[in-house]
């Protein structure tokens, strides 16, 4: 695919104005052949598989960055689930595993390193329970390691066991980490994808290849702006402009990321199309959506606006590049995206609305905050209503909750840098607890049994 001169202009353009970056590159790192009964050899293994890699992964990208003009705002590893490759390790050496990742992270100036998880949609082994139990310790005790624990699928159904474990796990992390922060490194998934570059979920699927070069492109800012120049053309002119636009943004993620492997002498893997905002003024997806003619996000209309969108910016980037994967949908954290934010703290937009908007959107209930009493079962509760819209709708959907210790509804919470702040959300004062602690595995649907 060539590129034009217009069309190197058109993307400068976009990074100079629009705050148009690559916010990901993320190398996929296989660690089965790590392996080793003695622990000091497997975590030697570990790290001298990691850090050679990570580190011309930051030395090309860095390159690239200069020579293109256009930012890369993240380098990242994923690795082998460590659920997989840590099965009949005690705690401690799993917790050693974790430290080591952290280390190599670290060593090579990696910004996270993802893949700290298990895949436990159907049941939990022994090894699966050891590694779940050993989070709150692990994420309180490292800085740049990244967990997941995909919890249901389209086909497995969802395990009920696993969700109510993970209620509990996720209360301990935010005990143990100031204000909560810990849980921002976690994600739990229905239906994960094996190539996702975005963390906290990020891992290196067990049918991926040794080494796999994915990026995450973003531009909410370039989007914005095109809709903004046409307040008064109709849905379909609109979905059309989004559309080119969104073929701009993959073309140039494309590039970058064919040169980068290129460069690493690794496959290339596959472009995420997801909108990713940041704290940066311009940088938000909620400002699309009200840029589209909605006055508040979380007014009415705003799912279906949200679903042009995503529509639209898949079909552009599908067209822009040979390899689409990842989550390929749009993020709305709420503590990330300041218009989020501010929507949540002005009554616009509601927990209830929120999930409601992540059955089109692709990704999930995304950096929100809840009150720190919340009890484990209601967080349990919460998780298992939105991975049902993905198991039911066979889609990927994800859940980032942050029970802030002390913190109740209303009250406004900075994180600061790139996880932002928002207010603490009102939840439901009804319980589920008898519901939730039933067990059990609740079953694929019918629409599923398709062999």
């Amino acid at each position: 695919m060539t590129y034009s001169l217009e069309e190197v202009y058109e993307t400068v353009r976009m990074t100079l104005q629009e705050n148009f970056d690559i916010r990901t590159v993320t190398l996929g790192i296989n660690l089965k052949d790590c392996v080793d009964s003695n622990i000091r050899t497997f975590r030697d293994n570990i790290y001298n598989r990691i850090t050679p890699y990570a580190k011309r992964l930051v030395s090309a990208a860095d390159e690239i960055e200069k020579k293109y003009g256009i930012p890369i705002i993240n380098k990242r590893i994923s690795v082998t689930p460590i659920g997989i490759i840590s099965e009949g390790l005690d705690q401690g050496d799993i917790l050693a595993i974790a430290q080591t990742l952290d280390d190599a992270a670290r060593d090579a100036e990696i910004d996270f390193i993802g893949g700290y998880g298990s895949l436990v949609q159907k049941g939990m082994t022994v090894g699966d329970k050891k590694l779940i139990s050993s989070l709150p310790e692990a994420l309180s005790s490292t800085k740049r390691v990244c967990s997941f624990v995909n919890l249901a699928s389209s086909q497995a159904g969802m395990n009920m066991d696993a969700i109510l474990l993970m209620g509990h796990t996720i209360k301990e992390i935010s005990k143990r980490t100031e204000r909560g922060v810990g849980c921002a490194r976690l994600v739990v998934f229905a239906n994960a994808p094996e190539d996702n570059p975005f963390m906290a979920g990020a891992f290196h699927g067990i049918g991926e290849p040794d080494f796999s070069l994915n990026v995450g492109i973003s531009g909410p800012g370039v989007i914005r702006s095109v809709v903004e120049k046409n307040p008064d053309c109709d849905i379909t002119s609109l979905s059309e402009i989004i559309k080119k636009t969104a073929f701009k943004i993959t073309r140039a993620g494309e590039l970058i990321g064919k040169e980068l492997a290129s460069s690493l002498g690794v496959p290339f893997g596959i472009v995420d199309l997801s909108l990713a905002s940041t704290t940066a003024v311009g940088d938000s997806v909620a400002r699309i959506i009200e840029a589209m003619g909605i006055e508040r996000i979380g007014a009415h209309g705003s799912t279906a606006a949200l679903a042009l969108l995503v529509d639209a910016v898949k079909k552009g980037g599908a067209m822009a590049s040979d390899h689409v994967g990842g989550l390929s949908g749009t993020f709305i954290p709420v503590t990330e995206d300041k218009a989020m934010a501010e929507a949540v703290r002005d009554g616009a937009l509601s927990l209830e609305k929120l999930e409601a908007m992540t059955a089109v959107c692709s990704v999930g209930l995304d950096m929100f905050l809840v009150p720190g009493s919340t009890k484990a079962e209601t967080i349990s509760a919460i998780i298992a209503d939105e991975l049902s819209i993905g198991v039911v709708n066979n889609k990927t959907t994800g859940v980032r909750i942050i029970p802030v210790p002390g913190a109740k509804p209303g009250d406004w919470v900075d994180f600061g840098g790139l996880l932002g702040g928002g207010p603490v959300m009102r939840l439901s004062g009804f319980s589920s607890s008898p519901f939730i602690t039933r067990g059990g595995r609740f079953p694929n649907t019918i629409t599923n049994l398709r062999n």
